[in-house]
């Protein structure tokens, strides 16, 4: 009968130093081995006599691409930066930072508005939409989205996220817009892509009346 041997311990840190220095005894007891083996002290667990439930921190409510969100910071800190930096929705662009340039468009109930000019403590329950709330639940773009696509809008792209939430809110106004209503839009946008904007925005109009070709 065969006895099978309890498998070696494995070569400690203190037992390969001591293979290699024959001054030290192969049998002496490695002291990180014991410190990494030692119990390690139980802090005594009481259990609270009751739980008392803390009250909701307070701060502003504001509903986002139809998602609760409260902001407990800053009130005054501007809804670029709350979009931005705390909810990393950076289609809303930095640019101008004063109202001028439309890069940081949004929507705010339905109207189109500046977030750069926008403080959080003016937003309290109100419904923001940005340009990633335009997509489908099931992921399918907005038309004004795919018509910036179809028609090659995109130059450097910096400033189009704020000019297709511009284009979403003309075409809620006026379903049918005029090349003059769609200059009046005034976003700027430094590559001079206006006349693909032109485009893409009369397409969406004809998708979302039902007569795309």
């Amino acid at each position: 009968m065969t006895f099978l041997s309890a498998p070696a311990e494995p070569p400690t840190r203190c037992r390969l130093n001591a293979a290699r220095n024959p001054a030290v005894p192969a049998r002496e007891p490695c002291k990180a081995t014991q410190y990494n083996r030692r119990m390690m002290p139980q802090v005594p667990q009481t259990p609270p006599a009751e739980i008392v439930p803390q009250p909701i921190r307070k701060g502003i409510d504001v509903s986002i691409n139809d998602k609760h969100y409260r902001h407990t910071g800053d009130p005054d800190l501007p809804l670029l930066w709350y979009l931005r930096d705390v909810l990393r929705l950076t289609g809303c662009k930095y640019a101008c930072d004063d109202e001028s340039c439309g890069a940081c468009s949004v929507l705010v109930n339905g109207k189109l508005k500046r977030a750069c000019m926008l403080a959080m403590q003016d937003l309290a329950d109100q419904h923001i939409t940005t340009v990633e709330g335009l997509v489908d639940s099931d992921g399918k773009l907005h038309p004004v989205q795919q018509a910036w696509i179809d028609e090659d809008a995109i130059l450097c792209g910096y400033c189009q996220s704020g000019q297709i939430m511009a284009a979403v809110a003309l075409l809620a106004r006026k379903p049918q817009p005029s090349d003059a209503d769609i200059d009046s839009i005034g976003n700027l946008c430094r590559c001079g892509s206006y006349p693909r904007i032109r485009r893409a925005i009369q397409r969406a109009a004809k998708t979302m009346q039902g007569k795309a070709k």
